[in-house]
This record gives structure tokens, C-alpha cells and sequence, in this order.
């Protein structure tokens, strides 16, 4: 029963995925149909991400009193409304109106999906789990583009996407029963099943670790919500690649992510989630330096996949360790406060760049990344030194305690 509710999970991410990648591999398309400027798509974004800080802050009232299975079934269901709604929608107004659901449908399910794992999963399953985000994420250009090349309208890839996230629907119905009975047997065992060990609270140092952790995953999620939602633009506007053609070459980045997520549940067995989080920062600051350089579009498309390879076990790897570093009775308290802020940084950074972008150019594109990923690195280095420190006065302590 636990495979079969794994797999209804990583299904549920995928639903998660599909809608965050379509809007920014369509924007060149839809800009031109709608008469809309350039950052039109970062306040579409905004609004989205709004909704998702709201649901995610209220998440854990909301998920303690509904359950996960439920609040998961709601919430892909308003996604699937709205994303129907920006097939129907005739202006950026109404896309405006649907993007408010479409927020708000994601955050709740997102934070409760992942404290869920966190809590009852090994560190492995998180990755896999975001992997078929990944999927999801990496599905939607790659639909959007080919129903653009099929039929000239970006209208058509939303019907698709809100189809196949309707079905996803009705899985989650029927699954139910599924979710009552499993949280009635992990109750009392899951915690020792899966997390033998007890988790000391404020591991990272109270207020300073705290404020660390947030603001690395403040300027993850800007870094990666950036290059998703204008690398296809940056590709049409600055590498003078057909729209079509752009939307879909956009799919290596998310493909580089799902990728990196699968294979990091297997580098999990012999690195930590430190040592993967600072590898994966690395070769993400290594693709967005060769972002900068003025090289062939071969070269930008590979990295972009490099990108979203060192993104890939970043976001997973962070999450997992919310119950060891603050302790398990908060961390759906903890995991609401993360979603909101990275979300907060997905709903602030890439409307910054559109806005700067549509008074300057897009060339700036890649600069831009490059700084988002530096800060993201540098406050995940501050939180490790910051463990560290924390540990070896612990240790410390107890070396005084046992010689007195």
C-alpha cells in the first residue's frame, strides 16, 4: 500500500509541474496575440505566486484539519479549472482572474506533499518525488510547443494540460480510501520505520539559521523560476530562435532538472543532503556562467541543461532536512514558512527582471541568473558553517559535562 501511495504522490507532482513551465515557453506567442508588454508575464507570474505564499501560510491549519489526500484532491482540481479557464480566457484580464486558483491550488498540496515525504520518506524518495515534478514542468513546454506547431494557438496547449490534469483528478479521487487507511497504520510506526533516529530541535542556531535556510530557498526558487519563465523569450528575442522552436527547447532545462532528480535519489545512498546541495550549487553557477559567455546556441541550450541539473537535488535536498534541522513537531509549521518564502522569491525575482528587461533589454537575462545562484550559494555556505559551529560547541558541552 505504501508503493501504490508513492505513486499517487509522485503523480500529484507531476499535476504540480505541468502548469509552472507553460506560461513563460508561451509568452512570445501570447504576447504578440494579446497586445501585452514584455513583464505582462511577470505579473501574471506574481499573481500565481501570491496565491501559493497565501495557501502555503495556511497550509498547516489547513491540511490538520482536512488530511493530505484531501487538500492534494481540492487543490489539483482548481489548478485544473484555471488552467481551463486560460484556454477559455480571451484577454490578459481573465488570465489575471485564473491565475488567482492557480496559486492558490498549488500551495497547499505543495507544502503538505512535502513535509509528508520529509517526515515518513527516506531522503532518496524526496528527490525521486520532485523529479516527477520535473516531469510535469519538463511535459508542459514540450506540449505547448508542439500545439503551437500544430494549430498556431498557445489557447490549445492550456486545453491539453487541463485535460491531463483533470485525469489526475479523478485518480485522486478514487484514491481516498487509500490515504484515510495509510495515515491510520504510519500513525504510530511510520516515525520509527522510517526516522529511527529523534530530531533535536533549532539544530541550526534559532533565528540566524532559520533566516539562513529562508533565504537560500528565497533565491533558489528566483534563480529557477527566472530562467523558466523568459529563457524561452531570451531565446526567441535575443538568440533570434523561431517562438515555437524556443518553447520547446526550453524543455532541456526542465529536463535537466527531472534528470538530476532521478539520478540524485540514487548519489543519495553515498553523499548527504549537504554534500549534494553544494554539489548541485556549483554546477548550476558552472552553467550559469557559460550562460554569460557569447557563445553558439548550441552551447546556451546545454546550459541551460546544466542549469537545471545542479538546480535539481537543491530544493529536494533543502526540504528533507527541515525535521532534522528545527525537529519534527515543527516542521510543518517550518515547511509552510519555507514554501511561502521560496515562493515569495519565485513571485518577486523574475517580474524584477522583466521589468528591467522591458526598459533595457534581455540581455541582461543571464547576468541576472548568475547573481541569483551566487546568493543562493553563499547563504547555503553561511547555513553550513553555521551547523558546523553550533555542532562543535554542542560537542564542546558535553566533553565539559563528562570531565565534571
Amino acid at each position: 500500500m505504501t508503493i501504490l501511495l508513492l505513486i499517487i504522490i509522485y503523480l500529484a507532482f507531476i499535476s504540480l509541474g505541468l502548469p509552472d513551465s507553460v506560461l513563460g515557453s508561451a509568452w512570445p506567442i501570447m504576447q504578440k496575440d494579446l497586445g501585452a508588454s514584455l513583464d505582462t508575464a511577470g505579473y501574471l507570474y506574481m499573481i500565481v505566486a501570491i496565491g501559493t505564499i497565501v495557501s502555503s501560510l495556511a497550509s498547516g491549519r489547513i491540511l490538520k484539519r482536512f488530511g493530505t489526500g484531501q487538500v492534494t484532491l481540492i487543490s489539483c482540481a482548481m489548478t485544473a479549472g484555471a488552467l481551463f479557464g486560460f484556454h477559455l480566457a480571451p484577454s490578459v484580464l481573465w488570465l489575471a482572474i485564473f491565475a488567482v486558483p492557480l496559486g492558490l491550488g498549488a500551495g497547499a498540496v505543495d507544502a503538505g506533499l512535502n513535509n509528508y515525504v520529509a517526515v515518513h520518506f527516506k531522503a532518496h524518495h524526496m528527490n525521486w518525488l520532485h523529479s516527477f515534478w520535473g516531469v510535469g514542468a519538463t511535459l508542459g513546454p514540450v506540449i505547448m510547443g508542439r500545439m503551437i506547431i500544430s494549430s498556431g494557438k498557445w489557447n490549445r496547449g492550456y486545453l491539453v494540460i487541463s485535460i491531463i490534469q483533470a485525469v489526475l483528478v479523478l485518480i485522486l479521487l478514487f484514491s481516498l480510501p487509500l490515504w484515510d487507511k495509510h495515515g491510520k497504520q504510519t500513525s504510530e510506526s511510520a516515525d520509527t520505520a522510517e526516522n529511527p533516529k529523534p530530531k533535536k530541535k533549532n539544530r541550526t542556531g534559532g533565528k540566524s539559521g532559520l533566516t539562513l535556510a529562508l533565504t537560500s530557498f528565497f533565491f533558489y526558487c528566483g534563480a529557477e523560476a527566472t530562467v523558466g519563465l523568459w529563457g524561452s523569450s531570451f531565446l526567441a528575442n535575443i538568440k533570434n530562435m523561431d517562438p515555437a522552436q524556443a518553447a520547446q527547447l526550453v524543455s532541456f532545462y526542465w529536463g535537466g532538472i527531472t534528470a538530476g532528480r532521478f539520478i540524485s535519489g540514487f548519489i543519495r545512498f553515498r553523499l548527504n543532503n549537504k554534500q549534494l546541495i553544494r554539489l548541485g550549487q556549483i554546477i548550476a553557477f558552472a552553467g550559469a556562467v557559460l550562460l554569460i559567455l557569447p557563445l553558439p546556441t548550441q552551447v546556451t541550450i546545454v546550459s541551460f541543461m546544466l542549469i537545471g541539473l545542479g538546480l535539481a537535488p537543491v530544493f529536494p535536498s533543502m526540504l528533507h532536512e527541515t525535521p532534522a534541522r528545527f525537529g519534527k513537531e515543527r516542521s510543518q509549521y517550518i515547511m509552510g514558512i519555507q514554501m511561502a518564502i521560496a515562493y515569495t522569491g519565485s513571485t518577486l525575482l523574475p517580474p524584477l527582471l522583466g521589468t528591467v528587461a522591458s526598459r533595457t533589454s534581455l540581455f541582461i537575462f543571464p547576468v541576472v541568473v548568475l547573481v541569483y545562484v551566487s546568493l543562493m550559494w553563499l547563504s547555503s555556505e553561511r547555513l553550513n558553517s553555521l551547523i558546523s559551529r553550533k555542532k562543535a560547541a554542542d560537542r564542546a558541552a558535553a566533553q565539559i559535562q563528562t570531565d565534571i
